[in-house]
């Protein structure tokens, strides 16, 4: 439970922050897939520092965890990349409103993917697939 309040608590000040920005530059004139593109490079960026340090702990291999997170927030990316494309290029949707929502739902699904594949306990061995073999020696 404390991991999805650190989670939150780091989700909240960054997205928050780069929605800001996102509105700001977009004001400004900035295509809305181009600023989204900005603005998920630097949250990525802060994400991966604030969670892997702070919600997580993690102690484990640090390029295997940050190649699982490149691979991750690529998947994410697209996400938000078709969603904005279909929302607002094809049916009209303000960009904002759309942005609004992609932040929500996509950091939903990569607090998931973080806490079970990215940042998988705190071991450096860790391959992601032990934690059901902690599960059942826990449970002896």
């Amino acid at each position: 439970m404390w991991q999805l309040i650190r989670y939150g608590v780091v989700g909240v000040v960054s997205n928050a922050t780069i929605y800001c920005v996102y509105l700001l530059i977009t004001f400004h004139g900035l295509e809305p897939k181009i600023a989204m593109t900005l603005v998920f490079i630097t949250g990525a960026s802060i994400g991966f520092i604030g969670n892997r340090q702070w919600t997580f702990a993690h102690q484990g291999d640090l390029s295997k965890s940050t190649f699982r997170f490149v691979i991750a927030y690529a998947i994410a990316y697209m996400l938000n990349f078709f969603s904005m494309w279909i929302a607002v290029d094809r049916m009209g949707v303000p960009h904002y409103w759309v942005q609004a929502a992609n932040l929500v739902v996509i950091s939903a699904l990569l607090f998931i993917v973080q806490k079970y594949w990215i940042f998988t306990l705190n071991h450096p061995k860790s391959n992601g697939l032990d934690i059901a073999n902690s599960t059942i020696k826990s449970r002896q």
